[in-house]
C-alpha cells in the first residue's frame, strides 16, 4: 500500500492543466461571505479532501464549481474550461448533499431517467454503476423503501455512471455504517488510482487520512491551510512529527517493535502499530534494515485533526445562514 507521501509525489505533474482551479473565488449572502476571496488548485489524478466545519463554505464551494450559483467575484475552472462549462458537464460526476430521487421508481429506474435526460451513456454503465457501488442485489426494489445509506450508494451511482474523469463529492459517507465507509474509502482510492480526480468534501477526518493525496482546510469561507496528510498531521502534533499507523504480519510485529524503538511505538490490535516518526518513509526504511518488509504505512487522522481544531473556529455565536450557504 502506497503512503500519502508516495501518492502525492506520483500526481505532481509537468505543468498540466489543473482538474480544478479556483482564483479569488467569493460568493456573499447578504453581509456574510460563505467563500471569501478562496484560491485553490487540484492536480488531475489525486484524491483532494476538502475539509471545514459546518458554515465553513464547503457546499457553497462546490455549488459554485459546478455552476448552480453564480459567484460576487473570482473565477473557477473544471478540466481546463471556465465555470460555467457545459461542454465539460459529460465528464464530471457529482453528488451534493442527500441525493433527490423519484421515491416510487426502483433505483435501476431512477438511473435510467437521469441517463436519458443528458448525454449518451455507454452500453452497461447502469448496471456497472450500481454493481460498483453494491446496490446490484436491490436495484430493483422502489427508492421509497431504500435506507439513507442505500439512497447515497445510489448518488454515487448517478455519480458514477458517465465514468466521468472528475468527480465532486459532499459527505459522501452519510448515513453509510462502518462497513459502508470502508467501501466507499477503497473505492475512491481506487479511483484515483486509476487517473480519475476525486474532490471530497468530509468531516471524517481519519477516512481522509487514509485516502487522500492532499487536503485544504477552510475556516468561514477561507482556505487556512493545504498540504499533504503528513505535512498538516506534523503541524497538528509535535514539531518534525506525525503519527503513522504500520500493518506488518502478526509474527513480525515482536521484531518491528524493536527494530523501531528509536520512535515512540505502540501496538494498536494484531499485526498493526502506531508510530510518531518523522515521516513514514523513516519508518519504512526502520524496517527494511531488519528485513520486515511493512504491509502498509498510512499517516493517521489523529495529527489531522489536532491540525484541523486548531486552524479552525467555532461558527460565530448567533450566526444562522440560510440553507444555500451552509456548507
Amino acid at each position: 500500500m502506497a503512503t500519502t507521501e508516495t501518492r502525492a509525489a506520483a500526481v505532481v505533474g509537468g505543468g498540466e492543466t489543473p482538474a480544478i482551479r479556483i482564483e479569488g473565488l467569493t460568493k456573499r449572502f447578504g453581509n456574510r461571505a460563505a467563500v471569501d476571496d478562496l484560491t485553490l488548485e487540484v492536480r488531475r489524478g489525486e484524491v483532494f479532501g476538502f475539509l471545514g466545519p459546518n458554515g465553513a463554505g464547503k457546499t457553497t464551494t462546490i455549488r459554485l464549481l459546478l455552476g448552480l450559483m453564480r459567484p460576487d467575484a473570482g473565477t473557477s475552472c473544471v478540466l481546463g474550461a471556465q465555470v460555467p462549462a457545459p461542454a465539460t458537464l459529460p465528464n464530471i460526476g457529482a453528488m451534493i448533499e442527500e441525493p433527490a430521487f423519484y421515491p416510487w421508481l426502483s433505483g435501476a429506474a431512477n438511473l435510467r431517467v437521469l441517463a436519458e435526460t443528458g448525454p449518451r451513456i455507454a452500453a452497461g454503465a447502469v448496471d456497472e454503476a450500481l454493481a460498483m457501488t453494491g446496490l446490484a442485489d436491490v436495484a430493483g426494489r422502489k427508492v421509497r423503501g431504500y435506507s439513507q445509506g442505500m439512497r447515497q450508494r445510489l448518488g454515487l451511482a448517478a455519480a458514477l455512471m458517465r465514468r466521468p474523469g472528475l468527480l465532486i463529492l459532499d459527505e459522501p459517507a452519510n448515513g453509510l455504517d462502518p462497513a459502508g465507509i470502508r467501501e466507499f474509502r477503497d473505492r475512491f482510492r481506487s479511483l484515483g488510482d486509476a487517473g480519475v480526480t476525486v474532490f471530497i468534501s468530509s468531516h471524517l477526518l481519519g477516512e481522509v487520512a487514509r485516502i487522500c493525496d492532499r487536503v485544504g482546510i477552510v475556516d468561514r469561507g477561507r482556505l487556512v491551510a493545504v498540504g499533504t496528510v503528513d505535512e498538516l498531521s506534523r503541524r497538528g502534533g509535535a514539531a518534525g512529527t506525525t503519527q503513522v499507523r504500520v500493518t506488518v504480519r502478526p509474527e513480525d510485529l515482536e521484531p518491528a517493535v524493536r527494530l523501531l524503538e528509536r520512535f515512540a511505538v505502540r501496538p494498536d490490535g494484531p499485526g498493526s502499530l502506531m508510530v510518531k516518526a518523522a515521516s513514514g518513509r523513516d519508518v519504512n526504511e526502520a524496517l527494511a534494515r531488519g528485513g520486515i518488509f511493512a504491509e502498509g504505512i498510512a499517516a493517521d487522522g489523529a495529527g489531522l485533526e489536532e491540525a484541523f481544531l486548531a486552524l479552525t473556529h467555532a461558527p460565530e455565536e448567533g450566526a444562522k445562514p440560510d440553507a444555500a450557504a451552509r456548507g
